[in-house]
């Protein structure tokens, strides 16, 4: 067991609640006035992690926080003789699979080699012959018109690998994708150039919360923050407004553009990646030891 003094642990605390301020605050600011981003609205309304639970920190299992009894009132926490840390106990049978299920993912798609070249297509063929009225992003204007956009979407092949990507393409794109993924798909088909998978590393690790360190949450989001930027900038939405200048897809520069961000993602997604499986493997063996 690791013991951190309430020192160590109250700077910790401190310095991760001001890191996630920095996108929780301007997120609650523009609800009180009720205004809508296309852009970052999604980190917090697609992903299911509250403002105030990105901002709340914890420890790694196998670590006591020494004078940490405030954390007693949070589930997951019991007192030890070294201090507070999290209970063994408290991963269930449910989130032992959870965390099993989250392993098995997270290692099949690092084993497979990234396939980049979608260009982010999956944004295009989510308002694939539309009427105005029925995009997601109302108020915001497509760059090219709806004719125009609808052009790109028939004029390259669309090779989506992502379940929750696909099932928003409209019924007359869904057709046009090599591929049909179903959710019992998702094990045999993620791959780690895909800009959704790679913003899923969030999901992933709160989804285990308690028990992956606040730290590493908050790496997997600000990666997914990213990401979604460049998801955006490669849509067909027009949002200079914002100051998301386009990467145009559209057009051969663009598409090499896209790449070689696409390909910078993958990389830095690897290692983030390879953390949260270590991290699930450092989960089950805790649970796994002796009381």
């Amino acid at each position: 067991m690791i013991v951190l003094s309430e020192q160590e642990w109250r700077s910790r605390q401190a310095a991760h609640r001001e890191r996630a301020a920095r996108w929780t605050q301007p997120h609650r600011q523009r609800q009180r006035q009720h205004e809508k981003h296309p852009v970052l609205d999604f980190l917090f309304e697609y992903y299911s992690f509250r403002p105030a639970r990105l901002e709340r920190w914890q420890p790694s299992v196998g670590v006591a926080l020494a004078d940490g009894q405030e954390f007693l009132a949070r589930k997951g926490f019991v007192e030890t003789p070294e201090g507070v840390a999290l209970d063994p106990a408290a991963l269930t049978k449910k989130r032992r699979g959870s965390t099993e299920f989250v392993l098995g993912l997270l290692t099949a798609t690092a084993s497979r080699k990234a396939r980049l070249g979608c260009f982010g297509l999956h944004e295009w063929a989510m308002v694939y012959r539309t009427q105005p009225e029925d995009i997601r992003h109302t108020g915001w204007p497509l760059r090219l018109g709806h004719h125009g956009t609808d052009e790109v979407v028939e004029s390259m092949p669309i090779n989506c690998t992502h379940h929750d990507a696909f099932r928003f393409f409209t019924p007359q794109a869904r057709p046009r994708n090599a591929l049909q993924p179903e959710r019992a798909d998702q094990v045999r088909l993620e791959q780690p150039g895909c800009l959704h998978a790679n913003m899923d590393l969030f999901k992933w690790a709160y989804k285990l919360d308690p028990f992956v360190p606040a730290e590493m949450v908050a790496d997997c989001f600000e990666l997914a923050v990213r990401i979604r930027e460049l998801d955006m900038r490669a849509s067909p939405y027009d949002l200079r407004d914002l100051g998301y200048e386009p990467v145009p897809i559209e057009t051969p520069d663009g598409r090499a553009d896209y790449v070689r961000r696409q390909r910078d993602f993958a990389t830095e997604a690897a290692v983030l990646r390879q953390r949260l499986i270590d991290t699930c493997r450092e989960i089950l063996d805790w649970a796994a030891q002796p009381a």
